[in-house]
């Protein structure tokens, strides 16, 4: 099989990692073809990339990781919670190794395999979150983990996405968002745009983000929202929200800028949530 079990002495745990010595071994066969998103989804699988990814999922998330893979060098980095995690096979390769098997030059030295949790509604992440965002045809990855990770820096209650959104656990997602796609609970907001008005009748208040003129700005909609459930409702990079959606919405809000027409989404997201969290805070 080209593997040896070797227990790292260096931890407090007695606990032994796999060391593999060629790509070939299939115990590391999830780790193939990293760069395919659509063939890492079928296997029902994600992959945490990098040192902080890794360590939130396997010490901080409510997914189930299914094994994790290191260089030796990177694997002193994340000992702490190997050593927490004894059930989990830990396999140590060399980074040429790694390289073959991922399809790409993973230059961190850590990744780990999770197990695609089943989809989810929206009724079933909300739960009490005072401040929720949601999300329509929002389709790149790199924004998606930045909204994730704004979300998680204000403490949004969770993410909502409407079944066009980029997948927040597609492994670019997952890193640019410093793995708070992993944390943030997140769901489907299915039928679309009936979701929404479903929103409503639950009680949130929806304020969509819009660069409209016509649009009160996001501190006056702030000033009028008091302690209400808030839902920040963010559109298409460059098209914005549809009118279906906006005409779901009671409130539209504007973010007053000079000398551009529109913020970035992400951009967009933290401003928003910075205004709004600030406003409920003061309530």
């Amino acid at each position: 099989t080209g593997a040896i079990v070797t227990p790292i002495a260096s931890y407090d745990s007695d606990m032994p990692l796999i060391t593999v010595a060629g790509g070939d071994d299939l115990r590391i066969a999830d780790y193939r073809n990293v760069p395919d998103p659509e063939l890492i989804e079928r296997r029902g699988i994600f992959v945490a990339e990098g040192r902080m990814v890794v360590r939130r999922l396997l010490a901080e998330s409510r997914l189930a990781a299914r094994s994790a893979m290191a260089t030796s060098t990177a694997l002193t980095s994340i000992a702490d919670v190997i050593a927490a995690r004894p059930e989990l096979p830990v396999y140590v390769v060399t980074q040429q190794t790694m390289d073959a098997v991922t399809g790409f030059h993973m230059h961190r030295g850590c990744l780990a395999i999770g197990e695609r949790p089943a989809r989810r509604a929206w009724t079933d992440v909300v739960g009490n979150a005072r401040m929720v965002i949601v999300l329509e045809r929002v389709g790149n990855a790199d924004n998606i983990g930045g909204i994730f990770r704004n979300a998680m820096a204000f403490g949004a209650g969770a993410v909502v996405l409407d079944p066009s959104c980029a997948d927040p656990l597609y492994r670019k997602a997952i890193r640019t968002s410093m793995g708070a796609t992993l944390l943030v609970p997140h769901g489907e907001a299915t039928p679309w745009p009936d979701a929404l008005r479903e929103m409503r009748a639950a009680g949130f208040a929806l304020v969509a983000m819009t660069p409209s003129a016509e649009a009160d700005t996001l501190r006056e909609v702030a000033s009028h929202l008091g302690d209400v459930r808030t839902a920040i409702v963010l559109g298409h990079e460059g098209e914005g929200l549809t009118a279906h959606a906006l005409d779901a919405c009671q409130h539209r809000a504007r973010i007053p800028i000079s000398s551009c027409d529109s913020l970035n989404v992400a951009s967009a997201s933290a401003v928003a949530l910075y205004e709004l969290t600030a406003t409920a805070r003061a309530w």
